[in-house]
C-alpha cells in the first residue's frame, strides 16, 4: 500500500512540474542541444497522468504487487526525465 501512495506522490509531482515547464519555451540547451520542447514536456505530463490513474487504482483494488511494479518502471520513467535536466553542455569538437 505504501509503494502505490509513494508512486501516486511521485507521478503528481513530476505530472505538475513537466506541465510547468511544457508552458515555457525552454533555453538554448533544453530545447536546441536536447530537444527538450514543449510537446517533450507535455508527453511526460500526460505519461505521469496515467501512472496516478494506475496508482489509484492499486490503492483503491489493494494491490500490492502491482504497486511495486509499477513503481519500478515509473522510477525509471521519472529517472529518465530528471537526467534530461542534468546533461550540461559538451563540447562540440569531440
Amino acid at each position: 500500500m505504501i509503494w502505490s501512495l509513494a508512486g501516486l506522490l511521485l507521478a503528481l509531482a513530476l505530472a505538475g512540474g513537466a506541465a510547468l515547464r511544457g508552458r515555457a519555451r525552454g533555453g538554448f540547451y533544453d530545447l536546441d542541444v536536447y530537444g527538450m520542447s514543449a510537446a517533450v514536456h507535455r508527453r511526460y505530463a500526460i505519461a505521469s497522468l496515467a501512472f496516478v490513474a494506475y496508482f489509484g487504482a492499486t490503492l483503491a483494488l489493494h494491490a500490492e504487487t502491482a504497486g511495486i511494479a509499477g513503481l519500478a518502471l515509473y522510477a525509471l520513467i521519472a529517472v529518465l526525465y530528471a537526467a534530461s535536466f542534468l546533461r550540461g553542455t559538451s563540447d562540440s569538437d569531440e
